[in-house]
């Protein structure tokens, strides 16, 4: 039986167009589509079960994974099997889960799985950037209950123009990568790296890509109209007691109102809170507790945020004691950890990072190799959150998908300014030692001053602050936080991460709780990110003020050299034996790569030890020297022979020719041993390959006086008489 198919076309201009489709692939999943631009194609299936699990959070998956055969390639490794995601796979899954996650009621707790697969691939066509829209399509197929549908649209700028969904190769031209994640009313989520561009620029490329998805977000509903999109599913929601609210809202939320606005750390306010909680559940019997079960908890959490958000919108105070756009005290070093090639530490509050950089060749670049890209990172960014930053004791399974998506922000805020002849490869690695409000940003502050500290010749110094928002949409107030707690993370209504330098923008993470949250509000929340940055940025040049001018003592010295490529094969040598043999005489480490746009060899020289990098210099000239025609040279004997002697050009050793017996003086030789001996040094001249015996020729005789014939001198000796 053919399938019946259904298809929306979505056109984004300049000839470009995205498809989805239905009712061709996966029929028994909930939902599934796959969408389709130029050869790039996406398979998304939703699966949502049927019956509520038994926690109180919805249990949702987004899986994100790029099939290798999409590319007609193999995967790279010993097993010939897709493994474990990519980073590059987990920051996109990342950027659709927090679109879609608010989106399901709250008390929607049926675990859910999103699969998306890029199942054909385009080189002019960048995957991520439909992959929200492919998840969104296939939830609007489903009866999974949902808000609304939604898109993400990737916006770039080439020569002051907005494009949607660039090709990598108009965004590498690009001083914008931004991908922003919508539904048809609202702005939810943007995130990307910029060129230093301003807050009125950044909304403006939020706002073209706003316009890009409400497109798509029509042609969902149409593909679900066309399709027969099923009623949405009935179930069991949580229980709900409005009397039972109503008492603990009047029993707690005095109490939380004055805790809060005593102003106090984070353990003692936690445990303040604690206690009322506490008191709380203590003023109702067993009975009553087993009855209401996880309700009691639950109307304390809300009375208590709203005792927070009332007061900072009140009174303009926070849980402690700063104003809405007060940063908490900063203190930083540089140069902590004696062994590393750069360290620095950044306090604010109580938030904690330190970073270290390390330097080393391109062998030590990062290699990124997924179906949709290949290539590789010469600055990259590492970043660590162990439990014990937040006080907490909990299992570690390997890096987490918020450990990769905060390195990642920081990695994109800094690598603008790092400088494009910098030699190195540059490994920069966080670790949060403590965590209250932003890890990600303090990361970045410890990652610019760790850069000046090893010598890293950044182009500008980098800040970056986390901002909040508490709003009333029915009173119309609201309050934009500089330099948000954890707790006000949580219980605010965006969390936007902004990172810069003194000039402009470098990278931004936002995620938007509220809806409608207009554009004068963003762009008000946006420039006073940039007062908090510039304060911020103070403190960084106030502790260390300039990269320094040379990287530590102990730290590896990167020498870059250019040679021709016929002598990759001398510097090499036989089974790499020249080279092994250089760097274990010399204590350095050698890389060789062939530039195959010049057709030249890059050598690349590490070490700490001058001395023995100044050989290895010795040994590059020594091998790529080529003497010319003309030119006179210092040579030393190292060989006679009964037709001349050998000698090695002293700037060049290692380099001989022969000194033909009859090119050491004017007159007769009858033993070399008459004019030369071993060890002598003397200067030839270079007279190139000699047509006759094609063999390089020198002299020596070329720079003496020629002496006169016997006739010349007897006709001088007559005019003289």
């Amino acid at each position: 039986m053919i399938p019946q198919v259904f298809k929306e076309v979505i056109d984004l201009g300049d000839g470009r167009e995205i498809s989805i489709e239905t009712g061709k692939l996966a029929k028994q999943a909930h939902g599934s589509v796959v969408v389709q631009s130029g050869n790039c194609m996406l398979l998304c299936t939703v699966v949502s079960n049927y019956k509520q699990s038994d926690v109180d959070f919805l249990p949702l998956t987004v899986d994100y994974r790029e099939k290798f055969a999409a590319a007609g390639r193999y995967p790279g490794g010993f097993f010939k099997r897709e493994a474990r995601p990519s980073d590059g796979e987990v920051l996109t899954m990342r950027l659709v889960d927090r679109v879609l996650r608010p989106l399901f009621p709250k008390d929607y707790h049926a675990e859910t799985q999103v699969m998306i697969q890029l199942m054909s691939h385009d080189e002019n066509v960048m995957p991520d950037a439909m992959a929200g829209l492919a998840a969104s399509a296939a939830i609007q197929l489903s009866d999974a209950p949902f808000e609304c549908p939604i898109s993400e649209a990737r916006v770039a700028r080439v020569n002051g123009e907005f494009i949607i969904n660039p090709t990598r190769a108009q965004l590498e031209e690009s001083d914008i990568d931004m991908m922003i994640g919508a539904s048809a009313d609202s702005v939810m989520m943007v995130e990307g790296e910029m060129d230093e561009i301003s807050e009125e620029e950044m909304t403006e490329a939020i706002k073209f890509a706003h316009e890009a998805i409400k497109k798509q977000c029509e042609a969902q509903v149409k593909l679900a109209e066309a399709f027969g999109k099923k009623e949405t599913r009935e179930y069991d929601g949580e229980r709900e007691d409005e009397a039972l609210e109503k008492k603990i809202h009047e029993m707690a939320y005095d109490k939380v109102y004055a805790i809060a606005k005593a102003g106090s750390a984070k353990h003692e306010r936690t445990a303040s809170f604690g206690e009322i909680k506490e008191e709380i559940k203590a003023s109702f019997s067993d009975e009553e507790r087993e009855d209401y079960g996880n309700l009691i908890s639950k109307y304390y959490a809300k009375a208590e945020k709203a005792a927070v958000r009332d007061l900072t919108l009140e009174e303009g105070l926070r849980l402690d004691g700063r104003k809405t756009d007060e940063i908490r005290p900063i203190w930083c070093e540089v140069d902590y950890l004696p062994s590393t090639h750069g360290s620095a530490i950044f306090t604010r509050g109580e938030t904690q990072a330190l970073a270290t950089v390390t330097l080393g060749t391109s062998r030590e670049a990062s290699q990124i190799d997924m179906p949709s890209y290949e290539g590789e990172e010469t600055f990259y960014l590492h970043y660590n959150f162990p439990p014990f930053s937040t006080g907490e004791a909990r299992p570690i399974r390997g890096t987490s998908r918020r450990e990769v998506g905060h390195g990642n922000l920081a990695q994109r805020a800094l690598k603008g300014m790092i400088p494009a002849d910098c030699p190195y490869t540059v490994r920069v690695v966080s670790e949060v030692l403590e965590s209250n409000g932003s890890s990600s940003m303090a990361t970045v502050c410890a990652g610019t001053m760790s850069l000046m500290d090893a010598g890293v010749q950044l182009k500008k110094p980098v800040s970056g602050i986390a901002m909040g928002l508490i709003s009333d949409t029915e009173s119309g107030k609201y309050a934009v936080l500089s330099d948000i707690l954890g707790d006000e993370d949580h219980l605010g209504d965006m969390d936007f991460k902004v990172t810069g330098t003194a000039d402009g923008i470098t990278a931004c993470q936002m995620d938007i709780k509220v809806k409608g949250l207009s554009y004068d509000i963003l762009v008000k929340a946006l420039k006073q990110a940039r007062d908090g940055r510039l304060h911020i940025l103070e403190k960084l040049t106030n502790t260390i003020e300039a990269p320094r001018t040379d990287v530590k003592g102990h730290a590896p010295k990167m020498i870059t050299r250019r040679i021709p490529n016929e002598f990759i094969g001398a510097m090499i040598g036989p089974g790499g034996k020249v080279i092994q043999e250089l760097q274990k005489e010399t204590g350095t480490t050698i890389v060789i790569n062939e530039d195959p746009v010049t057709e030249e060899g890059i050598i690349e020289i590490l070490g700490t030890n001058q001395e023995g990098i100044d050989k290895v210099i010795a040994k590059i000239d020594s091998v790529t020297f080529k003497p010319v025609k003309g030119s006179v040279y210092e040579v030393k004997v190292i060989k006679l022979l009964d037709f001349g002697a050998v000698v090695e050009y002293v700037d060049a050793p290692g380099n001989e020719v022969l000194l033909h017996i009859s090119e050491l003086a004017w007159e007769r030789t009858n033993n070399v041993t008459d004019v030369v001996n071993m060890g002598d040094v003397l200067d030839v001249k270079y007279f190139g390959v000699d047509p006759k015996t094609r063999k390089e020729k020198v002299s020596r005789k070329a720079l003496l006086p020629r002496p006169l014939r016997e006739d010349k001198k007897e006709s001088s000796n007559k005019k003289e008489e």
